[in-house]
């Protein structure tokens, strides 16, 4: 099994950062997913999900009407499979490191997402990602596999992530 990286930490403190910077970085072709704000008159409107490969789909938004929901915001759950899911399988079948930005509480409504985020994981190849810092049964038991490496990025260690992670997706599992 390939090495799973999972940076955890408070929202906006700069995990997908670390993971961009990290794949510019990266020899070799990655591929998966990571999510964006949406914002209108500064304002968060919700989430969009953007592949490496360009494209996009709305994770959730304000105006997205009954369920799941999380907060404020409607989970789109079409696209969530339509094009996150797609990307996470498409990176298990070609890329040469998987990401998944992020495992979070409007991702675990999919059973599809979750199911490929096992895939991803159980693979021959590197995973980098994030992870949401609270409890979520289905997600610490993910953390608790032997090949996942969990690293929590706060204000004052953000800046020494970047080698850390290169360092630990280079390694040997």
């Amino acid at each position: 099994m390939g090495r799973t990286i999972l940076l955890t930490g408070r929202p906006g403190v700069g995990k997908t950062t670390v993971i961009k910077k990290a794949l510019d970085r990266l020899e070799g072709r990655a591929g998966g997913f990571y999510t964006a704000e949406m914002r209108k008159g500064g304002r968060r409107q919700g989430f969009k999900i953007v592949t490496l490969d360009g494209q996009e789909g709305i994770l959730s938004h304000v105006d997205i009407k009954g369920r799941p929901r999380v907060s404020r915001y409607g989970v789109n759950l079409t696209d969530l499979d339509e094009v996150a899911v797609a990307a996470l399988r498409q990176a298990i079948a070609e890329a040469d490191c998987i990401v998944v930005d992020e495992i979070g509480k409007m991702e675990l409504f999919s059973e599809e997402f979750r199911k490929a985020v096992t895939e991803a994981v159980e693979s021959e190849k590197p995973v980098l990602g994030t992870v949401m810092a609270t409890r979520d049964p289905w997600v610490d038991s993910l953390k608790a596999l032997p090949q996942v490496t969990v690293i929590e990025v706060t204000q004052d260690n953000r800046e020494q992530m970047v080698p850390l992670v290169m360092e630990l997706l280079q390694s040997p599992s």
